[in-house]
């Protein structure tokens, strides 16, 4: 039976590429989700970066968005930027729901950590605020987040950090200062499972940083001993 399982898995996937073909977010060609042509025209994130928010620049030096900027979070990282096929495929999971992407970016997801380790016991998904969840059905940095655990080992912490304030989508709001604003307080955490841990917060795409800060700022109030946020993305 043992030998029988796996056979059976890779017959219904083969079933279900018959009667669903995937198709390239970027282009539309068939056969996979982002066809080689179009994994060429991504745009990496090579150093130097900020060593504070991840942002790509001339220098391994804080950024002037960040040299002020008085952090909860140690660090942000991330693989790409946030344009192209990589963004059209974050809005593909995110706004309609092509929930199959998920492997695909949990494995870019998982390349980028093997190559550029970071310090953390959990990964912990930022998370929505019910309401939104409702609406969405799911939060796609949560299913980052499981993927993610299966392919590194790392657990995955969905109870410790909830969103208790129903605040304005970051995409539209229109300054930093504004960003920050309007998630501050927006968190609440739990020590249970985080004290003395340490946390990689998993998001898809991060702008100012604002989100995953405050988080950070939550959870290390919480006793979690140094956070991290790791997203596919970041806005340049």
């Amino acid at each position: 039976m043992a030998n029988v399982l796996p056979q059976v898995t890779k017959l219904k996937r083969i079933a279900l590429d018959l009667l669903f073909p995937q198709w390239c977010v970027g282009c539309g060609s068939e056969g996979e989700y982002i066809c080689q042509h179009c994994r060429e025209s991504i745009s990496f994130i090579l150093p130097p970066i900020c060593p504070r928010c991840g942002k790509p620049q001339s220098e391994s030096s804080l950024c002037p968005a960040c040299v002020n900027w008085e952090t909860a979070i140690d660090g942000i990282r991330s693989p790409f930027i946030f344009r192209g096929v990589i963004r059209r495929a974050i809005h593909e999971l995110k706004y309609r729901n092509l929930r199959a992407l998920v492997p695909l970016l949990s494995r870019l997801l998982h390349e980028y950590l093997s190559a550029n380790p970071l310090p953390g016991d959990v990964l912990l998904p930022v998370p929505l605020h019910g309401k939104r969840l409702r609406e969405r059905g799911y939060n796609q940095s949560a299913l980052l987040a499981r993927e993610l655990g299966k392919l590194t080992g790392i657990p995955v912490d969905v109870n410790s950090l909830v969103r208790r304030s129903h605040t304005t989508p970051q995409a539209r709001t229109t300054s930093v200062e504004e960003r920050r604003e309007n998630v501050a307080g927006a968190f609440a955490g739990t020590a249970e499972k985080i004290k003395g841990k340490g946390v990689i917060l998993i998001d898809d795409v991060t702008t100012s940083g604002a989100t995953l800060n405050a988080c950070a700022a939550t959870l290390k109030s919480a006793g979690a001993a140094s956070v991290w946020g790791l997203v596919l993305a970041i806005e340049p």
